[in-house]
């Protein structure tokens, strides 16, 4: 991962070769009604079925005790996500307490109907594999998981076969991979050209771009959904930005904060379908949520403009 510093002259041409390739994709128009500020959606190749493109991921902020000052915020983050029009909520069996918690917030709040649960394996095995997933339905209180992706590409052959099962018979409802570093790309390439996917969940941002070079179009090429994560880049680069005075470039597309401009970022990008910010701040939840309404920059403004930031 780069450091959170000024683009590099290397990133940047990085940046350069990844904007011509995406600018020859197709726009997505914006859903939404005329004056309301309401989340775009995208379609999942796969179905043709929308989903909003903004979610929220619970990696450290939704790992915390019931009951505790910093669990007693999350009702608020999911509040949140779905008073804009969000939907997908990400998680993992290695995120601690996290599944359990969004599984205990949704059937709190009896809204697991307006989510989209999106969770992974992490094992060595069959069995193994089949037993964390069975963990993840109980600790998510649900009879169906919307998306269950292979993690990091371990042992993805015996998980993609036993959720190719599963989906037919309705348990899962789409199945991808993920991984989150630019070394595996080579790796996640062959996969993605090797077997049909309905999601690819991959990091992508603006001082990591390196995806939109070969992962992004291909995805694209091969009707494969993109979540992004880590679209801050890890944090580094937004923990660096804030405080600092936002460019004036950064008005022309409807952006009030630095988060705002680093998911608008990622969501110029057409093969991306959703970015999975995550926070425990209700506050930040719907700041990240109002980057995914309104129109999105093309190539030439971020090939003006990425270069400029402090």
């Amino acid at each position: 991962m780069p450091s959170a510093r000024a683009l590099t002259r290397s990133q940047f041409l990085h940046l350069g070769v990844a904007l011509p390739l995406f600018a020859t994709l197709p726009i997505l128009a914006p859903a939404q009604s005329p004056g309301v500020k309401r989340m775009n959606t995208r379609p999942i190749p796969s179905t043709r079925e929308a989903l909003p493109v903004v979610g929220c991921g619970t990696w450290i902020g939704f790992d915390v005790a019931p009951g505790s000052a910093e669990f007693q915020r999350l009702p608020g983050v999911i509040d949140a996500l779905f008073a804009a029009g969000g939907s997908v909520l990400d998680s993992s069996p290695m995120y601690g307490r996290s599944e359990s918690v969004t599984g205990d917030l949704l059937a709190a709040s009896n809204q697991r109907a307006r989510a989209f649960l999106a969770t992974k394996v992490w094992t060595s095995g069959r069995d193994a594999g089949i037993a964390q997933m069975e963990q993840s339905f109980q600790r998510l209180r649900t009879e169906r998981i919307d998306l269950m992706q292979v993690h990091n590409l371990l042992d993805w052959r015996f998980h993609l076969k036993t959720l190719r099962g599963w989906k037919d018979k309705g348990r899962v409802r789409y199945l991808g991979i993920t991984h989150y570093t630019a070394s595996a790309y080579p790796d996640v390439e062959a996969v993605l050209r090797a077997e049909p996917l309905d999601f690819l969940q991959i990091n992508y941002s603006l001082d990591a771009p390196e995806a939109a070079q070969r992962l992004l179009p291909l995805a694209a090429e091969r009707g494969a959904a993109v979540i992004v994560n880590m679209p801050f880049g890890g944090g580094g680069l937004l923990r660096r930005l804030r405080g600092k005075p936002l460019p004036a470039w950064a008005t022309e597309i409807g952006c009030t904060s630095w988060a705002q401009v680093l998911i608008k970022f990622v969501l110029s990008h057409p093969a991306v379908t959703c970015t999975i910010p995550g926070t425990s701040q209700p506050e930040h939840m719907a700041d990240n949520a109002a980057a995914g309404a309104g129109s999105f920059p093309d190539a030439d403004f971020w090939r003006r403009n990425a270069a400029s930031l402090p």
